[in-house]
């Protein structure tokens, strides 16, 4: 009845692992794997005094894992004729496998009687020790076909074992059959069948698993914790902790970094306090795997100065130790601490490791340090040290090249990767996205589907981010046939890259059209929509849209605002721009970032009301940065506004020195007044400083191909037709009484002359 159940089991498995038995067979003879030592059951006994000695050799063995031993007790046994003995037989197979020596385990195994479960269950075991988890389901099958009947020692590893093959319908079906024959789930097949169902996202399963054990140890409790945690059900992981308090189970070590490492992913500060104190009132306070995990808890919540008095309380530090702290000062954006620390970390003896540095690198970008020098030293340091390049390190590096303005040497540190998983495609196409390169970030992109890497969603939305920046249709429109083919479309990420992409390349009813179709929406979604309008110069659209996203349910947050108050100030709608303002501070209590203040000073700009854009700057709580300045000196050229003009120049090459196009607004304001001895001060300064003027530059799409334009460029192959309808487009704006006003005539001192 047993073996019937599971018939149609037998077949699918063993057509999926017969084929590699051979491997395993020639594998098995030429090497020796080390195994960790479990727990055994005691075998049966045999009555001979003889064998009762044997077996207590056996178990010593058994400790001391020493494969010279086994052989000299297995030649004794063989010496002495009790070599048909099969349970001495069984265990001295298991022996072998402990010690690792699979090819002699096998011949052992058989050339013992098989009619019972122990030598089957050595074998098994030992296949699930090593991860061959395929050939134990194989010889379980082939246990259940040879008319051997399963004991409670041989359900653990098979739970096992289907968990390492990701098979839970096998598993549910073994699940489904132990009873039946009379098994209890006991600790042991109740703990495994608990992982396995938490681990595949059966939570319910696993609940209803633990609920009908009546007996549950601490080590029960915490897999059933872990299970909560990984699914992210933090509700009825705090209730399950609750319960098992209540029940008298105190928590141990694996119980608090479990409950912490929910703390930190959720940033639930006060729980994690509590918990601490739990902690220390438990005793745990100076196990170096708790202590670690409070350490991350508190980075992660932002709690920096508790997390540093932490660390300096620990008796002992180890990598991981240091790591939890740098990465905390990274992400709440001490850069300049983090590096601090790191220097601290390598005065103290203790060696880095791959995360260290992954965790490190982005420190060195933010905190301005990032000279190319700078980022080769540091790669010259890991590579002597021969720390591993796992992809996390991998990322850091290429991250790091990128955003100090070497995408070369990112790009050539990417070419040499012997395997790019999808994490290494996305940070490249990312990268070359972000600063200023999109063709090249949609030919890796389209490299990586050559090399057979899944997309996901984040290289979906970053090639769609540069389809949306050349702007490229006919690119963007295959890549939304891929995302409508392969389900990608519930994908709220994807699905709002979309919305931005056709935005930009013109189409505002194909933006509409797919935000139309999302099944759900979030903040993201309606944000695109409204930046959508808002660029098309639908400024009255952009209001509705925004009245229907809190009609909806979903809460505006700054993106929305500085999308609604930019609308405003392209329109022209200055009292509604101030009122959105007002709402965002006062009625949501979003504080206003240096965008929010550049969007008000361009709304009172574009206005002309120059003065209000000004005393906006100067009342701003925050150091105003270039790009607010720049705002204002933009407006300055628009209205003839020298002397404001002057000031704002003032700040700005002294926060951006280097930046050409200041220096090139700031020469047209002098040039439009007439004051060329200025213009030309201007240009001095430029050379003496090395300041170089970018050439501008402008994209069209025609016939799926993406064509680049420079000014005054004469590389094009239709340049001269090009230049033929300019010239005709010029006439006829002529007609129309427009006045071209020429940059920089000739020589400024030429004109002075004249």
């Amino acid at each position: 009845m047993y073996n019937r159940n599971l018939c149609s089991a037998c077949t699918r498995t063993l057509s999926h692992v017969t084929a590699s038995t051979s491997k395993f067979i020639v594998h098995a003879d030429n090497y020796n794997y080390a195994i960790p030592k479990p727990r055994f059951p005691n075998a049966q006994q045999h009555p001979e005094p003889l064998t009762t000695q044997l077996e207590s050799l056996f178990r010593s063995c058994s400790d001391s894992s020493l494969l010279p031993q086994v052989k000299q007790i297995h030649a004794r046994v063989t010496v002495c004729g009790m070599s048909d003995i099969n349970v001495l037989g069984s265990r001295i197979a298991g022996l072998y496998v402990l010690c690792g020596s699979i090819r002699d385990a096998r011949n052992l195994f058989f050339r013992l009687e098989l009619g019972y479960a122990l030598p089957w269950n050595w074998m098994i075991r030992g296949f699930v020790m090593l991860g061959w988890h395929d050939f134990a389901l194989l010889f379980y099958f082939m246990m259940l076909g040879s008319g051997v009947s399963p004991d409670k020692y041989t359900f653990p590893y098979i739970i096992k074992a289907c968990g390492g093959s990701n098979n839970v319908a096998l598993a549910k079906m073994v699940h489904n059959t132990i009873q039946p024959i009379g098994i209890d789930v006991d600790l042991f097949v109740g703990s495994a069948l608990i992982k396995l169902y938490a681990d595949n996202g059966c939570i319910c399963d696993a609940r209803q698993v633990f609920d009908e054990l009546s007996v549950r140890d601490c080590v029960l409790w915490n897999v059933m914790l872990n299970g909560y945690v990984t699914s992210g059900d933090f509700n009825n992981a705090i209730e399950t902790f609750q319960e098992m308090r209540n029940c008298y189970i105190k928590p141990n070590s694996v119980t608090f970094t479990c409950m912490l490492s929910l703390c930190s992913t959720r940033g639930m500060f006060y729980v994690g306090t509590q918990l601490h104190g739990l902690v220390i009132r438990s005793g745990f306070q100076h196990d170096s795997q708790v202590a670690n995990t409070l350490l991350s808890m508190y980075s992660k919540c932002g709690n920096l100065v508790d997390a540093r008095r932490l660390f300096d309380s620990m008796p002992q530090t180890d990598t991981v130790t240091w790591n939890g702290l740098i990465a905390g000062y990274v992400q709440n954006g001490l850069a300049d601490e983090a590096l601090t620390l790191f220097n601290a970390m390598i005065s103290a003896s203790v060696k880095p490791d791959s995360i260290t540095f992954a965790s490190f690198l982005p420190s060195i970008v933010e905190s301005g340090s990032s000279s190319t020098k700078h980022c080769k030293e540091i790669h010259g340091y890991i590579v002597r040290h021969r720390i591993p390049f796992d992809v996390y390190l991998k990322n850091a590096i290429t991250d790091m090249y990128s955003k100090c303005g070497r995408l070369d040497l990112a790009y050539q540190f990417f070419r040499r990767m012997p395997e790019r998983d999808s994490v290494c495609w996305n940070s490249m196409i990312a990268s070359f996205s972000q600063n200023g390169k999109p063709e090249m970030a949609i030919n890796i992109f389209r490299g990586m589907g050559r090399s057979g890497t899944k997309f996901d969603s984040v290289s979906l939305s970053s090639a769609l981010s540069a389809c949306a920046n050349i702007p490229a249709l006919y690119s963007g429109k295959e890549m939304h046939g891929f995302v409508i083919r392969n389900a990608f479309t519930s994908d709220t990420i994807v699905a709002s890259a979309l919305i931005d992409m056709y935005s930009k390349c013109g189409k505002l009813a194909m933006a509409q059209y797919v935000f139309d179709l999302m099944y759900w929406r979030n903040e993201i979604s309606w944000n695109s929509i409204i930046a959508a309008y808002g660029n098309h110069g639908h400024p009255r659209e952009c209001l509705d849209l925004f009245h229907e996203m809190l009609k909806a349910g979903i809460h505006p947050d700054h993106v929305t605002f500085l999308v609604i108050i930019s609308a405003c100030a392209h329109a022209g709608l200055v009292d509604e721009g101030i009122s959105y303002f007002r709402c965002m501070t006062e009625s949501y209590g979003i504080c206003a970032k240096m965008e929010h203040y550049a969007c008000m000073v361009d709304l009172y700009g574009r206005a002309g009301r120059l003065h209000e854009a000004f005393n906006t700057i100067k009342s701003m709580p925050l150091a105003p940065d270039a790009g607010v300045w720049g705002t204002l000196l933009g407006a300055c050229r628009v209205h003839g506004n020298v002397e404001l003009a002057r000031l704002a120049s003032e700040h700005l090459l002294e926060l951006d020195p280097q930046n050409s196009g200041y220096y090139v607004l700031l020469s047209n304001i002098h040039a439009g007044a007439g004051e060329w001895s200025d213009v030309l001060k201007i240009r001095s300064r430029m050379k003496e400083k090395g300041v170089q003027k970018i050439c501008g530059y402008s994209w069209i799409d025609v016939n799926g191909s993406t064509h680049m334009f420079f000014a005054a460029d004469g590389s094009h192959p239709q340049s001269f037709e090009i230049y033929l309808i300019l010239e005709s487009l010029l006439l006829e704006l002529k007609k129309q009484g427009y006045v071209p006003q020429p940059y920089l005539p000739r020589h400024p001192q030429v004109v002075v002359k004249t």
